[in-house]
């Protein structure tokens, strides 16, 4: 026993300093067509719903008595499907100290794949009947809270925090349960807002346990595929800092971000690359008019290609949306090309989200 746990701590720990590049991607997505199409430049200015996502001290921007956002995306021609669904209360109604409580469900998923392990019978003949569809799927549930720390004249500064819980699935063949912690703050001063999230700061875990039938293991082994084993991948701190500056001049407005992400994984092909850390900056900008019809535009990805000649070329991700709000009900739609840049793969994001007022609603009753 003592050797087990002289061993496992060893793993712990050097995972913990080295982890995996580009685990748990499927959470750098981005959940909100508003954030999608400003370059997912968001984590000093979201407020609402989706900001457990984005930043969770932005639940505080929250205003009403409860807040829902639902999204709905289709990523490469429709081959994968992605969903969130979140859902923010203030707790507390004193205007000293507010305190806001999120939950959020992130689902995303490649569906119908044809498992063809089992496509010869044992005689040698093809049967496409053995052809049985599975699911590539990742989830995450994430436990959101937000507080301010305090509100003076010079600014206002609020924290919030995620405990997530990602479980992850491949068909019957390998199943992988982590758990992590992201923190972050906003603080406000004037028409300038600044963020910072620390993502996975304690180090996301995943274990993996792999599961393949005796005659699986043996079509494996004769197709001269190496049939792998249980592990534990690990997903190294990302720190995100944001500014965003906004202006209204009558019923028209504006809202400029631009947010830097450094991982720590290593070199990353990013505009800043280094040998531990890589820089990747977005930025995004909103239009809106009456506060009520939003026009959008951004730019990520930042990213050198080589050519068929060899020749380096910088290329980057555009994107652009819409957003109608009615009343306390918003409308988002995004038109990007996520994962490909240099091809037009374009990926359609709709986005919703609602504020409920009950107050409000108990006086229409009653008028009524």
């Amino acid at each position: 026993m003592r050797y087990f746990t002289t061993v496992f701590l060893f793993l712990f720990f050097t995972l913990a300093v080295y982890g995996q590049k580009y685990s748990n991607e499927f959470l750098s997505i981005g959940v909100d067509a508003r954030g999608q199409a400003m370059g997912s430049a968001l984590a000093a200015s979201t407020q609402n719903a989706m900001a457990s996502y984005w930043n969770p001290a932005g639940l505080m921007g929250i205003e009403e008595e409860l807040s829902i956002g639902l999204m709905h995306s289709e990523w490469y021609a429709g081959v994968g499907n992605f969903d969130f669904i979140g859902i923010a209360k203030p707790i507390t109604k004193s205007k000293r100290v507010k305190r806001v409580l999120g939950l959020s469900f992130i689902r995303f998923g490649i569906d119908n794949i044809p498992n063809t392990l089992s496509l010869y019978d044992d005689d040698g003949t093809i049967n496409y009947q053995n052809i049985v569809p599975f699911s590539a799927t990742d989830y995450a549930v994430l436990l959101s809270y937000a507080q301010g720390i305090y509100t003076y004249e010079v600014g206002k500064l609020t924290i919030g925090g995620n405990a997530k819980v990602i479980h992850r699935k491949i068909g019957p063949f390998a199943t992988a349960w982590g758990f992590g912690i992201d923190v972050g703050l906003q603080f406000e001063i004037g028409d300038l807002k600044l963020g910072f999230l620390g993502k996975d700061i304690s180090n996301t875990f995943n274990a993996w346990k792999i599961e393949f039938s005796e005659k699986e293991k043996e079509v494996l082994e004769l197709t001269d595929n190496k049939i792998p084993i249980g592990s534990l991948e690990v997903t190294r701190p990302q720190f995100i800092f944001g500014g965003a500056y906004g202006k209204e001049f009558g019923k028209v407005g504006f809202l400029f971000e631009t947010d830097l992400t450094v991982t720590t994984d290593g070199r990353r092909n990013t505009l800043i690359q280094g040998d531990q850390v890589s820089i990747d900056p977005t930025a995004g900008i909103e239009l809106s008019y009456n506060k009520a019809i939003f026009l959008r535009a951004g730019i990520n990805n930042i990213q050198q290609e080589l050519d068929l000649n060899y020749d380096e070329s910088w290329v980057f991700q555009p994107s652009m949306g819409v957003g109608i709000k009615f009343y306390k009900l918003y409308i988002d739609y995004a038109l990007t090309n996520v994962g490909s840049t240099a091809q037009k793969s374009y990926s359609h994001i709709i986005s919703l989200s609602i504020d409920f007022d009950f107050d409000y609603f108990k006086k229409v009753l009653n008028n009524q």
